[in-house]
């Protein structure tokens, strides 16, 4: 029997948002956090085009992206690096600080992949409970050791869709050592509407021990694809881009990502459109009776505790697949209002 690293036997795979089938044959994924939306005509056009290119390797610096990276945030070209994904962009974060003894805080609950990216990397985990479904950044900041070497702070965090604002986050950062990394994981960023929730970016331009990820896979609808980045510092991004695998983010996420970009006033319509979504449904459950935080992200938050899977199940009836955490709650995508209102009958019923 082969050997393998002994934290295999500990750690849980990842579990991703599945889809789930009525008896009525009807389908409706909120699981994911997924834009309900398909690709914009334009973007489709230029991944037609670039398809005939395919027997070639795609380029492994992704110079046009980071180009037009760079250039729609006013960063030095220097300051950016990709990944497939947000989340091997933080898998890359990590692999540049993992190491025996070295420690990585987060929040708890918050994106699920933080605990095991951190175990793969040989890090120490050190989680920190939420506070009123949001970020508790005092105590955050009192868990900080000589061993800290990174801090993800997820803004929105998923799966409560709760914010930090501007003056606690500034706060926090003020009290992180200088030589720790705060990555601010912002892949819900373009569903903020709360005026006091900060840009990452405008922290990062003046601390170097911070930097901002983000993601084509929300709002911009590739999630398919598997295209995230990193704007931090020379030093942090250079570090970052070391730990990429070579062609990694394929030639048709390069290409799609850029004529997002270049289309990128009309997504955003269509983010206004969840925007609108995301308050109705909201709305309408509160109006039911749960309790659910306010939510700057394409998804809301259910507190459910141990009756968590029955409503999953009933919501699965329905044909509606929801997000659930076992004894804790479920989170729930915004879709299109199909989807939406099929999931708000489930939950009246459940309710009832």
């Amino acid at each position: 029997m082969p050997r393998f690293r002994s934290i295999l036997d500990t750690m849980p795979a990842y579990k991703p948002g599945k889809a789930v089938i009525s008896p009525e044959g009807r389908s409706f994924k909120l699981s994911s956090n997924e834009s309900p939306y398909e690709p914009l005509p334009s973007v489709v056009e230029s991944i037609t085009r670039a398809a005939v290119e395919i027997n070639r390797y795609p380029d492994p610096g992704s110079v046009k992206l980071t180009g037009a990276l760079a250039e729609r945030y006013g960063v030095p070209y220097d300051h950016v690096a990709l990944g497939a994904g947000s989340v091997a962009v933080a898998q890359q974060l990590l692999e540049t600080v993992g190491e025996p003894g070295a420690e990585v805080l987060y929040a708890w609950r918050s994106f699920e992949a933080y605990p095991l990216l951190v175990s793969l990397a040989g890090a120490v985990a050190v989680e920190v409970p939420l506070r009123d479904e949001t970020h508790d950044l005092d105590a955050m900041a009192d868990a900080v050791t000589p061993e800290t070497r990174l801090i993800f702070v997820c803004n929105p965090n998923n799966p409560t869709g709760t914010v930090n604002r501007t003056a606690e986050l500034g706060r926090f950062l003020d009290r992180v050592p200088e030589n720790v990394l705060v990555v601010l994981d912002e892949a819900y960023r373009e569903y903020v509407r709360d005026e006091d929730v900060p840009d990452g970016l405008t922290f990062y331009r003046d601390r170097p021990n911070v930097a901002v990820l983000r993601t084509f896979s929300k709002a911009y609808g590739l999630a398919g694809l598997r295209v995230g980045y990193l704007i931090g510092h020379a030093p942090v991004a250079a570090a970052v881009r070391k730990t990429m695998m070579p062609f990694a983010v394929n030639h048709l996420a390069q290409v799609a990502a850029v004529a997002s970009l270049q289309a990128e006033a009309e997504l955003l319509e269509r983010v206004e459109t969840v925007v609108k979504e995301r308050t109705r449904v909201r709305e309408a459950l509160l109006s039911q009776g749960w309790t659910v935080p306010p939510t700057e992200a394409n998804f809301v938050w259910m507190r459910l505790g141990e009756r968590t899977m029955e409503f999953a199940e009933l919501c699965a009836g329905s044909g509606v697949a929801v997000r659930p955490f076992a004894g804790e709650g479920a989170r729930v995508s915004i879709g299109d209002p199909e989807s939406n209102d099929t999931f708000l009958a489930a939950a009246e019923a459940f309710k009832n």
